[in-house]
């Protein structure tokens, strides 16, 4: 798993990723300048080191590049939150720890996620299986 994004990476991402779609440097320097002051070379640059680091792929457009997400948010927090999982020397004080922060309505979409999991597995049972 890569590194976590930084701060302006993170920037960057989040509307390649919103967009859903290839993008250009200066679309997202137009709307990284509503919150900030930003030069285009500098969103250049980062768009570069993402497309290094294997994190956006990207087509010649002339003498342009239009940017493309390789993977999406949900996987990149999944990973993450991998990590940071498998970092723990008890992972199910860690697993109850972090259950324990969750509202109500993120333990509510963890047990949906949990039951679409089941279903999807190997050993899935039709859904009106048992009753």
């Amino acid at each position: 798993m890569p590194r976590p994004l930084g701060e302006l990476e993170d920037a960057v991402m989040t509307r390649v990723w919103r967009w859903n779609r290839p993008v250009t440097v200066r679309e997202v320097l137009e709307d990284l300048q509503r919150e900030r002051s930003i030069a285009y070379t500098t969103v250049m640059t980062v768009l570069d080191n993402l497309h290094q680091k294997g994190w956006v792929r990207r087509e010649a457009e002339g003498r342009a590049y239009r940017y493309t997400a390789v993977s999406t948010r949900a996987a990149y927090s999944a990973a993450l939150m991998n990590e940071a999982w498998a970092a723990s020397d008890n992972r199910a004080a860690a697993l109850v720890a972090f259950f324990g922060m969750m509202s109500e309505e993120e333990r509510e979409a963890l047990r949906d996620a949990i039951r679409v999991v089941r279903l999807d597995g190997p050993d899935a049972e039709p859904e009106d299986a048992g009753r």
